[in-house]
């Protein structure tokens, strides 16, 4: 069944703003995008997008599936069984898919227990987004994760541990470069593993064509993470101009994760423990001047929230791309690093971009987003959720099959 998607702009993943076109849906995939002048003898079912935006389905590279945003993540995970944990994961991807994010990325989880939610998402057995999991997070003794991580030193013991990690089917490898805010006694600047057991890590990922995401926030961690090869530096706290030259040569992504540190600020008395509030509070002004700093460098950014972490819930991960525009990326260049930036990184090859032949994860907002980013970032603004030509959030169709998911409110902001 085709369905002709068109009235209003489209923005199509790769920073560009159309108006005067439409979107033709045919089952899951985009038939065609082109002018609204192409679709003239269309005498099919259409949506009316009036007022409106269509724009890829956000991605975010950066979720943990198995965490609540308590105020004390790691303690409440403790309490839990298995099966409770698994439920969890499950409801938090629902609400990831809800909240307009159609693609994740989980960075770590807890005994794997989050793969059974990826496998059933991705199946259909389950709504939710498109999952990629990393499995059990690789750090050195006492590092930042080891709680629930898998614990390696030395080089031969952290093939070891990758090779762990693909055995059990995990999608991409993460490795622990550096100290962390959650993590008790540990501190972000510090680097953790050695240049040489990274680099090990990293290439023997590769070798199984699992991507990398490092975990870096101190300057010397992200030097040993980039220079070993990985794919994407996570959080990216305390970036060096040494550190920006040579992610910008190499290609490096960097995955902000603003959200992380900006929630835990915003409940200072909430529970949240000491040690976690001070590292915050100290590293906070520093993250937003690295990443301002890197993108007017020209660095490639794929937005992540960490999401999971404390107050920084499953299905507001939208959000982030307004502290994005917040520390100087425009509204354009956010859109991308949230859809045609992020399905790279992710290898989403047919996903991420409206042109012809993708899968049809879109996500149809009031107003434009290019002009004010809150017409993305503001569910109340969300009108609909598409994922794989399926509506899956916001206004339905009727039983009929005459199709109409336009709402009656619409906001009419001009073209940016």
């Amino acid at each position: 069944m085709t369905v002709l998607l068109s009235g209003g702009l489209v923005f199509d993943g790769c920073g560009n703003l159309y108006e005067h076109h439409g979107i033709l849906l045919d089952g899951e995939c985009i038939a065609r995008f082109a002018p609204l002048g192409e679709f003239a003898g269309y005498t099919g079912p259409r949506v009316d997008t009036a007022g409106g935006t269509v724009l890829p389905g956000l991605i975010d590279c950066h979720v943990h599936l198995v965490f609540a945003g308590e105020a004390n993540t790691w303690q409440r995970l403790t309490t839990l069984q298995p099966g409770a944990i698994t439920l969890r994961a499950l409801e938090h991807a629902q609400a990831l898919l809800t909240g307009g994010i159609t693609a994740a990325r989980d960075c770590g989880g807890k005994d794997y227990l989050e793969f059974a939610v990826r496998d059933a998402c991705n199946a259909g057995q389950f709504s939710g987004p498109i999952i990629r999991a990393a499995g059990r997070m690789i750090c050195m003794t006492g590092g930042h994760g080891n709680r629930i991580g898998r614990v390696a030193d030395g080089v031969e013991e952290v093939i070891r541990a990758v090779r762990d990690q693909i055995h059990a089917g995990s999608d991409l490898i993460k490795i622990m470069a550096t100290g962390g805010v959650m993590t008790p006694g540990v501190n972000p600047e510090d680097a953790h593993y050695s240049a040489r057991e990274i680099a090990a890590g990293i290439a023997e990922g590769h070798r199984f064509n699992r991507p990398c995401a490092s975990h870096a926030q101190g300057t010397e961690g992200v030097l040993n993470a980039v220079r070993g090869g990985a794919d994407s530096i996570e959080h990216g706290i305390f970036l060096d101009n040494e550190c920006i030259d040579e992610m910008c040569q190499r290609g490096t992504v960097l995955v902000p994760t603003l959200s992380a540190l900006l929630n835990i600020l915003r409940h200072p008395n909430a529970g949240i423990p000491g040690e976690v509030m001070e590292k915050a509070e100290r590293m906070a002004s520093r993250h937003r001047e690295s990443i301002k700093t890197f993108y007017q460098a020209g660095g490639k950014i794929a937005m992540g929230t960490d999401a999971g972490t404390p107050f920084n819930h499953h299905g507001e991960n939208a959000m982030e791309l307004h502290y994005m525009v917040e520390t100087g990326i425009t509204p354009a260049d956010t859109l991308t690093a949230a859809t045609g930036t992020a399905a790279a990184l992710m290898k989403l090859d047919n996903r991420g971009h409206i042109r012809d032949g993708m899968i049809a994860d879109l996500l149809i907002v009031d107003g434009n987003p290019v002009s004010s980013i809150f017409a993305a970032t503001d569910k109340v603004n969300h009108r609909t959720v598409i994922k794989s030509g399926t509506v899956v959030a916001g206004q339905r169709p009727p039983e009929s099959g005459n199709i109409d998911m336009a709402t009656e409110k619409t906001v009419k902001t001009p073209l940016g």
